[in-house]
């Protein structure tokens, strides 16, 4: 039994990026193409196959609802509709890619960030949360510095 889960965008903001070809938070637009690259989608958390799938960008802000400051940031989700991650753990597609953690505590202070791999990322997930001031994590690329999803104790 972990004692996290990982937290997806929200299904409304997906479904409403693809629906209107714009950013649900900021009105954007939204640019559509195969993709290019592994992603990942920021919904059903799986890589995307590369020159096959149809993906979305648009931007969004992965601190809406949870800190008054914003920083809005480009994301990627399938064109077609996918299911939301719900699943128990760490998605194992996302094992497999260059990732940063960041946890953050009230008014969205950055605590730590720490680089994680295949090998170590439940124990970095655990060691960061295990901070009282920790409130929840940051998934990131740790490539291209991009948000994937947010990491909350249960």
């Amino acid at each position: 039994m972990h004692s996290y889960r990982v937290i997806a965008i929200p299904k409304e903001i997906a479904q409403r990026a693809r629906t209107t070809m714009k950013s649900p938070q900021y009105g954007h637009p939204a640019h559509a193409e195969v993709a290019k690259g592994y992603g990942p989608c920021r919904s059903c958390l799986q890589t995307f196959h590369t020159g096959e799938e149809h993906r979305v960008l648009f931007t969004y802000n992965p601190f809406e609802g949870l800190a008054d400051y914003p920083a809005p940031g480009p994301i990627f989700i399938h064109k077609e509709e996918c299911p939301e991650y719900a699943s128990p753990g760490f998605p194992s597609k996302l094992r497999e890619l260059p990732l940063m953690l960041e946890a953050f505590g009230p008014g969205r202070e950055l605590l730590k960030h720490e680089r994680a791999d295949k090998d170590n990322i439940d124990a970095t997930i655990t060691r960061l949360l295990a901070n009282p001031a920790a409130e929840y994590l940051h998934v990131r690329n740790a490539e291209a510095g991009c948000y994937i999803a947010r990491i909350e104790r249960v």
